[in-house]
């Protein structure tokens, strides 16, 4: 095979076949995978929604997403179950921390799992199970509404990570949020179903104006 000249026409066509061939190898490949990726993320959610709310065979109902006083997205995830609601907090020591939290039917904390955090391993990743049910900083069965959750160096009864006051300080902060994310949510609830109470008390009979 004659090989081509070296000129520059040449050169962009021979690149731009390059990029071609490239642009669509990547998107075989992220066709090929989009999938599996998808079903695993939804695997992940569905065993953190049956761990934080201490079942095996939740429900998912009805997903809602809000936004927290900082404009951060809050979801909630309404079941046959209970409710889990994941919330974030931007300012852990290593970035963003993701939690999902199970509440009780009258707000107690059921459950939490960290979804994803970038704290430092050995320290701030302790968060995952330093307030699990047992541990030292034992969460479960609190009521956010009856007092806000805060570490012991603020004035709280939570005993922080140790050496990690700030991803303590951020885990507990969006334990909080979603606390009042589920707590607006159950007050939306009760109004709704009260109107609708109401409404069908006042319906006149059929037949009748």
């Amino acid at each position: 095979m004659k090989k081509l000249p070296s000129t520059l026409p040449n050169m962009l066509c021979v690149l731009t076949l390059i990029s071609v061939i490239a642009a669509g190898a990547l998107a075989y490949v992220n066709k090929m995978t989009a999938g599996p990726i998808e079903e695993n993320k939804a695997r992940t959610l569905a065993e953190g929604i049956n761990t934080v709310l201490s079942v095996s065979d939740a429900q998912v109902q009805q997903t809602t997403e809000v936004e927290d006083a900082n404009g951060n997205p809050v979801i909630l995830y309404a079941t046959d179950k209970g409710m889990a609601v994941q919330a974030i907090d931007p300012n852990g020591f290593g970035g963003t921390l993701k939690v999902l939290v199970g509440f009780s039917d009258e707000g107690a904390i059921k459950g939490y799992t960290v979804l994803e955090h970038a704290e430092t391993p050995g320290l701030g990743a302790k968060a995952s199970f330093w307030f699990q049910k047992g541990e030292k900083g034992d969460i479960i069965g609190k009521n956010p509404g009856e007092k806000e959750l805060t570490v012991s160096k603020d004035g709280g009864d939570v005993d922080a990570i140790t050496a990690s006051t700030i991803t303590s300080r951020a885990f507990l902060r969006a334990v909080n949020v979603a606390f009042h994310a589920y707590a607006g949510a159950s007050a939306t609830d009760a109004q709704s179903g009260a109107s609708a109470q109401q409404h069908a008390k006042a319906a006149p009979p059929q037949g009748e104006e």
